[in-house]
């Protein structure tokens, strides 16, 4: 629904009443949603409705009006959830923030979110920097692989956000869903220490392999300060993607 004549008065007058930078922000918002965009979602999609990729796309219109920076994953969790509700979609996060388990609920389901916009992406292979911590306990690699699979229980989906590399001037993104059956396929994974690291404890992989044995991913039990359990070189092709948003930075 259009602006009346009389609420395009108000923000004007409003607009007036602002300091010089103020109406800096609001001017860098307008050129922003004026940008030249190509908003796609695949037709199946069950989560990304027209509405929804308009609405999220405007949200990240709205952050790179004043950032170069990719969405956070906190920003984008807020964004996801307001831009589902606002097109008739039931979604909530979860109350605390340090949650071990789902990120959010859609539609009753219990969904695990994440973003990737490392500085080497790569647009055919899925990273994720920290799936989950790994704790203090014994380190082994079978336990640590149970941690993973019992962690996996407590979410039925999974999306990636991802900052792909710009294409020109052009900033893009897209929304990936994990399939959670693939990664519940680490339960027979191929288990490897990193015998010659220095790094204590010492790291290890587990790889999972298609029927020619070619590698779909890898897990990486990351021994380091952190020990932060990451997933490597996910195919793309292994998983859905259910939106792409591409637009001409306006903060270029």
């Amino acid at each position: 629904m259009s602006l009346s004549e009389n609420e395009i008065r108000e923000i004007v007058e409003t607009l007036r009443r602002l300091t010089p930078a103020q109406q800096d922000w609001v001017k860098a918002a307008i050129h922003a949603f004026g940008a030249t965009c190509q908003f796609n979602r695949a037709s199946d999609s069950d989560v990304v409705t027209d509405a929804v990729l308009a609405s999220l796309g405007d949200r990240l219109l709205s952050h790179h009006a004043g950032s170069r920076q990719a969405l956070s994953k906190d920003r984008f969790e807020f964004a996801f959830e307001s831009a589902l509700n606002a097109s008739g979609i039931t979604a909530h996060l979860v109350e605390s923030r340090t949650n071990r388990g789902h990120d959010i609920t859609i539609r009753g389901i219990p969904v695990s979110l994440k973003t990737e916009a490392a500085a080497k992406i790569k647009d055919e292979s899925i990273h994720v920097s920290k799936w989950m911590e790994l704790g203090r306990g014994e380190w082994s690699l079978p336990r640590l692989l149970d941690l993973f699979l019992e962690h996996m229980q407590s979410y039925e989906r999974i999306f990636t956000l991802r900052r792909l590399k710009d294409a020109g001037a052009n900033i893009r993104y897209e929304l990936v869903e994990i399939p959670k059956a693939l990664l519940l396929e680490a339960e027979n994974c191929e288990l490897v220490v990193c015998a010659n690291s220095r790094q204590s404890p010492q790291p290890g992989y587990g790889y999972v392999r298609d029927a020619s044995g070619q590698i779909k991913y890898s897990l990486y039990f990351d021994g380091g300060t952190e020990r932060k359990l990451q997933i490597k070189n996910l195919r793309k092709n292994l998983c859905k993607v259910h939106a792409t948003w591409t637009f001409s930075s306006a903060s270029a």
